[in-house]
């Protein structure tokens, strides 16, 4: 039988009900493979939720669990880099020092990096404003 897989991004943002939802999908052939199989992706706040007691029929039934690591500082330079890139800029607007607090402040997560990366291009005042604006 084929069977296709459900792609659920932003998961995190899903209600209790939701989440209910999908474990009651799950259970129609408890004895068989289930006819659906789905990936749940979102930010580390689901992984907190499926831990819930609430949710713990849906949490063991969940096969495979990744949590994808924070890039490394030469990964984020990197990243950085290759994005400016695809944007259509070639010189490099930020220093090392820069690159370096946008890496400690973001922990390598590429949304994180993303978003310092853009308050520091919109204030001349580069990462330290940057980092102040998305730490308050």
């Amino acid at each position: 039988m084929d069977r296709g897989v459900h792609v659920l991004d932003e998961a995190d943002l899903l209600s209790y009900e939701q989440l209910e939802a999908i474990r009651m999908l799950t259970n129609t052939a408890m004895d068989q493979d289930s006819p659906l199989s789905c990936l749940l992706v979102g930010q580390p706040t689901l992984r907190r939720t499926m831990k819930l007691a609430v949710l713990a029929a849906l949490e063991q039934r969940t096969a495979l669990r990744y949590t994808m690591p924070g890039m490394t500082s030469t990964e984020t330079a990197s990243y950085i880099k290759h994005q400016l890139g695809l944007a259509g800029r070639s010189g490099q607007p930020f220093t090392d020092d820069a690159v370096t607090l946008i890496h400690t402040t973001s922990r390598g997560f590429p949304r994180a990096v993303n978003n310092l990366c853009l308050q520091s291009l919109v204030d001349e005042n580069a990462a330290q404003s940057a980092v102040t604006e998305v730490l308050d």
